[in-house]
């Protein structure tokens, strides 16, 4: 009977889903271009490629590993459009690094390393939460290189 493998295969979505939340809310709540909703989405699409591959399994991990990566590589897309550069500065790589490691999220739970999957959901959100202060206190002290400096003539 498939009933069973199906339903473990829909509590694996859950769980992909679930576990992509709390970093997409942290980003929303920060106001940044990516949040509540994109986390949880990516995630989820991650998990349901590898269920899907799994499935095409046979005996062999080719199937698996051409999903895999794919997911890699079609998620530094998604990442690089959370990418924004204005003048000399540039934001959003945070979000981007974020996106492609709830995807790996969304991959571990569907492969069944769920302490893998919980470890990289957790350590996302602990380094959104809990660094930004370290961050912020690193660039105040930091005025960058002299070509990275905007100098303008007066009246510009």
């Amino acid at each position: 009977m498939i009933w069973p493998q199906e339903m473990q295969d829909v509590a694996k979505l859950a769980g992909a889903y679930l576990l992509a939340i709390p970093v997409g809310w942290h980003q929303e709540k920060e106001a940044h271009s990516v949040g509540v909703r994109t986390f949880p989405l990516v995630s989820l699409a991650s998990c349901g490629w590898v269920v899907m591959a799994t499935s095409l399994n046979h005996g062999s991990i080719d199937p698996q590993s051409r999903v895999m990566q794919g997911i890699v590589a079609g998620i530094g897309f998604v990442g690089a459009g959370a990418i924004l550069k204005s003048e000399n500065h540039v934001h959003g790589t945070a979000s981007a690094a974020s996106i492609w490691n709830i995807a790996a999220v969304g991959a571990a739970v569907a492969m069944e390393h769920y302490l893998v999957a919980i470890l990289l959901a957790l350590l996302n959100f602990i380094t959104l939460r809990f660094l930004m202060p370290v961050k912020q206190l690193i660039d105040s002290g930091e005025e960058g290189p002299p070509t990275s400096r905007v100098t303008r003539a007066p009246g510009d």
